[in-house]
């Protein structure tokens, strides 16, 4: 067996390797069965270089240890061939002169990427790698298609995202950044089980999409004859259990927007929220402190974290500041400028170059003048409070200024990583918004929200006094994992049509 193959080929030529291959496969065909499942892996590579790996070539002789292991084939060199499965690689001595005439021919015949089983002995080369002297061995899958240069691995981006599990194959880094993501998501678990948290699943097909303002994807029910959405966000689902007596809930899931694809989005995505009752968006902004830096602490065993050439040290808390006091500091306001007045905030805008319709409130526009000159500005992690009521729907008015709302966003590396509040209990201020957000949908807006009449009955049965968080668990894991693009961190991002598909 050589690696010959495991170059960049050119078209034609990677037909010519796969038609090889096929005839291969159509000679195993004719012998016996070509895709068996028989064979008994005993040991996984993870645990035979822990047990085994610190011992001596004599102390392995003496023990004579017999191991059972499978994988994928990918490195050759002369009669060493390293195997790679779920859990790391694993080293293999084939000989072909210690085989039966079979077997030998099977050996002469295997390729790059082909999965066998293999029995035998472990011992260590002179150069110290512990590695199993194969006895006998078996071929499982034969792979029709040859392996990505094992030097460059597979290095288009489009073609990593499009094709992830030759991605996972080739790029060790890939692999890690998704055992990242889930010792995240684990820890995100283990975070609020231990503090009394109920986890739940409400539903992805809803009637009325609510809980914030985006575009939904339409479905059609046919049992029902009706249309139907997939959910933008759980909260109101959430809610409605808070109403019902349980306090403290929360839900990993998957979110669906109809908006575009970025860096930063993709149509569905993972999000935890979770509704606390009693508390207040304050404790949240504490809570959500203590999160990141548990995770921080789990997964990368440090409270730094680097990213995209940005360091944040979670130990140290994070920075508190309102709309107002982000856009007077970041924008550079004189003391001229009033916030409050819809004609000086508007004016502000066009100087700084933010669109903005002059039919819009107030609130509104100075959340575009955040949006568009701020909040990318925010690196170090930082809680801006103080939403303006137009642009919060579903969160408590503050009462010492009923304009904004007791409401947060947590900006880390200039990208909102959390949005949580205080939540709006009374089912009259409730209904008045919804009528409001209808009217901005009537207007034109199809982000906003629709009348959900059911979640209003709910209120007006009474709901405790609440504090909710939604947290992207997708930008979460870019984080963490040093990750440019939200397509790093799933394992099937959407993508646009090949121009060739047309």
């Amino acid at each position: 067996m050589t690696d010959k193959d495991q170059t960049n080929q050119a078209p034609e030529d990677e037909n010519k390797l796969i038609a090889q291959r096929r005839e291969k496969l159509h000679q195993i065909r004719q012998r016996r069965e070509a895709f068996p499942n028989d064979f008994d892996r005993t040991d996984l590579s993870e645990n035979i270089h822990r047990d085994y790996g610190h011992q001596d070539a004599q102390e392995l002789q003496a023990a004579a240890r017999r191991v059972s292991v499978a994988g994928r084939i990918i490195r050759t060199r002369g009669p060493f061939v390293v195997l790679q499965d779920g859990y790391g690689q694993m080293q293999l001595y084939m000989n072909n002169k210690t085989f039966d005439e079979v077997q030998a021919a099977e050996l002469k015949a295997l390729d790059l990427g082909d999965i066998v089983g293999a029995e035998g002995e472990l011992f260590k080369t002179q150069k110290g790698e512990l590695t199993v002297r194969v006895s006998g061995f078996r071929l499982l899958t034969k792979a029709l298609r040859p392996l990505p240069d094992k030097h460059k691995g597979l290095s288009d981006t489009e073609t990593r995202y499009r094709q992830r599990y030759v991605d996972l194959i080739a790029n060790d880094a890939s692999r890690q950044i998704f055992a990242t993501r889930s010792k995240i998501v684990k820890c995100i678990r283990d975070y609020f089980h231990d503090r009394g948290f109920m986890e739940v699943e409400t539903p992805m097909m809803q009637v009325i999409p609510g809980g914030a303002t985006a575009r939904p994807f339409i479905t059609h029910h046919n049992a029902l004859d009706q249309d139907m959405y997939l959910r933008v966000a759980p909260e109101l689902f959430l809610k409605r259990l808070t109403v019902g007596g349980y306090e403290k809930v929360f839900e990993l899931n998957r979110n669906f927007r109809n908006e575009g694809l970025s860096t930063r989005h993709n149509p569905e995505f993972t999000m935890l929220e979770f509704y606390w009752a009693y508390a207040r968006y304050e404790d949240l902004m504490d809570l959500t402190e203590d999160l990141f830096r548990s995770i921080a602490h789990e997964v990368l065993g440090s409270s730094s974290v680097n990213y995209q050439g940005m360091e944040f040290d979670f130990a140290v808390p994070f920075a508190r500041l309102t709309v107002k006091e982000a856009v007077s500091t970041y924008c550079q306001l004189n003391d001229s400028v009033d916030l409050d007045d819809v004609k000086s905030l508007m004016g502000e805008a066009r100087r700084l170059g933010v669109s903005f319709d002059e039919s819009w409130p107030k609130g509104k526009i100075l959340m575009e003048i955040f949006e568009q000159q701020v909040e990318e500005l925010l690196e170090q992690p930082t809680f801006i409070t103080e939403y303006p009521i137009e642009v919060s729907p579903l969160a408590r008015r503050n009462e010492s200024n009923p304009e904004v709302t007791d409401r947060f966003e947590l900006i880390i590396g200039g990208r909102e990583l959390a949005n949580g509040f205080s939540e709006l209990n009374d089912p009259e201020d409730q209904a008045a918004r919804f009528h409001a957000q209808v009217a901005q949908k009537d207007a034109g807006d199809q982000e906003a929200m629709h009348f959900d009449e059911d979640y209003i009955n709910a209120l007006e049965y009474g709901m405790p006094p609440t504090a909710g968080e939604g947290i992207g668990i997708d930008r979460l894991v870019m984080l963490f994992t040093n990750s440019a693009s939200i397509k790093d961190v799933l394992l099937f991002p959407h993508m646009r049509p090949r121009q060739d598909e047309y």
